[in-house]
């Protein structure tokens, strides 16, 4: 609907004002463009993130960068008035921005202000409430709603209501305890905003928690992206955040997104009522992501995102076996139809959200904001990079392009099994503590037993050389002649 209503208002928009329109091919450019510059905004946006949460802290960042969408909805919003349909495409790339900061600065937020026992739960309500806001949108974008040509404009304003609600309640909020007492050495404040989150529970040791965490970092500074990519101690974990990242949008459940209709329609669903069809598949992803939010403490994180990927997996082969098939044997284009449902439930379950709730268990309070940097970025670039290339592979490789995504929900899959372990119930600390645990035994797997003899009493390599100099000259003054030779 937002495609044709695009290409009528931005031909009709260009006529009234130039008296001339553009051509079929012109339109599709700007369409895609379009489209494109939400996730080219997103990805600007998840660049700021170090920067914005160090200088004005989570909450702050939140309510700070409010404004944009303001500014966003009211170029989308009266951008038919003006005749404008490029303040569509402005007003698009500024939501864009906005959604690149908060994809990674609300769950970073409440990654810290949840006790450790509720980080899963609140750690996936960030996806919850997404599932909930495409279902919101499917239901408003229906042709007796909103999906009428004449209200599409109000319908891309709708973004100002929940930022309103949030810039009326979020304020009211404190800030996040450990940015305040480890960032800010505030202790003052802390206390404050522990006992406003814990009302009924011992917060002394949350805070000796906190202190511990700070007194293990090597500096309470900020570390940048450069820094964080050169800090070899971590290296494990911003593998596992490049990995899960990319393999969140590589998965294939944009491409699925896009060829909903068409699966659909070739199961023999008529035109009109797939629109319907496209809203329950909404419904099943908020119901997927209320089993994901209710499960994850009591499975652990890596249950749903090992089992999320593999459920994927296995859907992604079972509908290129369906496309394939769907013409000799009439009963494949039901499969086809339950393998979407899979791929859209097991994404829901666990790989919508667990990846960013990892990204800030992964890393202490110093390197959290350059990984969310890292992890945002990625997604973002790996979200556009599907959405450019997918008509191409799917030109290319036709019914097969899905076993590409098959492949890589598989390899994610494996690479979690082997490599992070799980978080459940731990402090960050805990958490740094078994990487370093896994980096030490890699090292110790790599020395001579020289060199771990070495590293055990705590000797530089220069020292060690001095000392087996001198013992070398010790030796050769107290032995006699005749034993030289065996020296």
């Amino acid at each position: 609907i937002f495609g044709l209503t695009f290409h009528f208002n931005f031909s009709l928009s260009l006529y009234l004002r130039n008296g001339t329109g553009l051509n079929e091919e012109a339109l599709t450019l700007m369409y895609s463009l379009t489209v494109s510059v939400f996730a080219i905004g997103g990805l600007i946006g998840s660049l700021m993130v170090g920067t914005l949460v160090t200088k004005f802290g989570r909450k702050g960042t939140l309510v700070n960068s409010t404004v944009l969408v303001f500014l966003a909805g009211s170029l989308m919003g009266f951008s038919r008035i003006c005749a404008s349909p490029e303040m569509v495409i402005f007003g698009r790339f500024i939501t864009g921005i906005h959604s690149g900061i908060s994809l990674s600065v609300v769950p970073m937020y409440l990654g810290e202000i949840a006790p450790k026992n509720l980080r899963g739960f609140l750690g996936l309500m960030p996806s919850i409430f997404i599932c909930a806001g495409v279902f919101l949108a499917q239901v408003l974008g229906l042709h007796e709603l909103l999906g009428k040509e004449e209200h599409w404009p109000l319908f891309l304003s709708l973004v100002v209501v929940p930022t309103f609600i949030q810039l009326m309640l979020l304020p009211w909020f404190p800030e996040s305890p450990r940015y305040l007492l480890i960032e800010k050495h505030n202790v003052h404040a802390t206390i404050t905003a522990l006992k406003w989150y814990r009302a009924k529970c011992n917060i002394q040791a949350e805070i000796e928690e906190m202190q511990e965490e700070q007194r293990s970092l090597s500096s309470v500074e900020t570390v940048s992206v450069w820094q964080l990519i050169l800090d070899h101690t971590v290296r494990w974990q911003v593998l596992s955040v490049v990995v899960i990242n990319i393999g969140m949008q590589l998965s294939g459940i944009d491409a699925i997104w896009f060829y909903t209709n068409d699966i659909f329609e070739n199961a023999g669903i008529p035109t009109p009522e797939i629109q319907y069809t496209t809203v329950g598949t909404g419904a099943i992803e908020i119901i997927a992501g209320l089993i994901g939010c209710f499960t994850i403490e009591r499975l652990g994180r890596r249950p749903l995102i090992i089992g999320g990927f593999g459920v994927m997996g296995m859907c992604c082969a079972g509908i290129t076996l369906s496309l394939i098939l769907q013409t000799h044997v009439p009963f494949m284009k039901y499969v086809s139809v339950g393998c979407v449902v899979g791929i859209i439930a097991g994404f829901c379950i666990g790989p919508a959200g667990v990846p960013f709730l990892i990204t800030a268990e992964l890393f202490k309070q110093s390197h959290r904001p350059a990984a969310y940097t890292v992890g945002g970025s990625l997604n973002w670039v790996s979200n556009f990079t599907i959405g450019f290339i997918f008509p191409f592979l799917q030109m290319s490789a036709g019914s097969y392009c899905y076993l590409v995504f098959c492949s890589i929900c598989v390899s994610v899959a494996i690479y979690v099994y082997f490599v992070i372990p799980e978080t459940k119930n731990k402090t960050f600390v805990e958490i740094s503590q078994m990487f370093a645990t896994k980096e030490a035994v890699e090292e110790s797997q790599a020395l001579t037993p020289l060199d771990q003899m070495l590293k055990n009493i705590n000797i530089e390599p220069f020292s060690a050389f001095i000392i087996i100099m001198l013992l070398e000259r010790q030796i050769e003054n107290s032995v006699l002649p005749s034993q030289k030779f065996f020296l």
